[in-house]
């Protein structure tokens, strides 16, 4: 039985989650942590509501995570100065040394992922999942536009 491509990117991702929750379990942190605070690391300063979609969660659920991240010293919550309603994100120093710390087990289990490929392979394959990820996110963005 051949699978579908959605099928195998989503079992993928699980089997890469389930094996990052393993490899940093004594540090602390998730894969869904360690994605938020990618992404912060990425885009330091923005508020929540444009995170959580960013990230495609709930509003209420980013909030949630956010807490979590705040209590544990990681990120940090500062007033925006374009609008006293609202908070920006920034990561802590400590954010910066679990990100550093955790770094060789993600690219441990990159490399595990990939192994037996090529470079010009590994190449590849992520240019494809980057093209069918690029597909998927336009199609979504068309869709939310004819909605409005």
């Amino acid at each position: 039985m051949s699978e579908t491509i959605g099928f195998l990117l989503n079992d993928s991702a699980r089997l890469f989650r389930r094996s990052f929750n393993a490899r940093t379990r004594d540090s602390g942190i998730t894969a869904l942590q360690w994605r938020l605070i990618t992404y912060l690391k990425r885009h330091e300063g923005i508020r929540q509501g444009p995170l959580a979609e960013l990230i495609e969660v709930e509003p209420i659920t980013l909030s949630r995570m956010v807490d979590r991240l705040v209590e544990s010293g990681l990120v940090e919550r500062r007033a925006d100065p374009g609008d006293r309603r609202a908070w920006q994100l920034y990561l802590t120093p400590r954010a910066g040394d679990l990100l550093g710390g955790v770094r060789p087990a993600a690219e441990a289990l990159n490399a595990e992922a990939l192994e037996g490929l090529s470079a010009a392979e590994a190449a590849q394959l992520i240019d494809l999942v980057e093209r069918v990820r690029a597909n998927l996110s336009r199609r979504i963005c068309q869709k939310e536009q004819e909605t409005d």
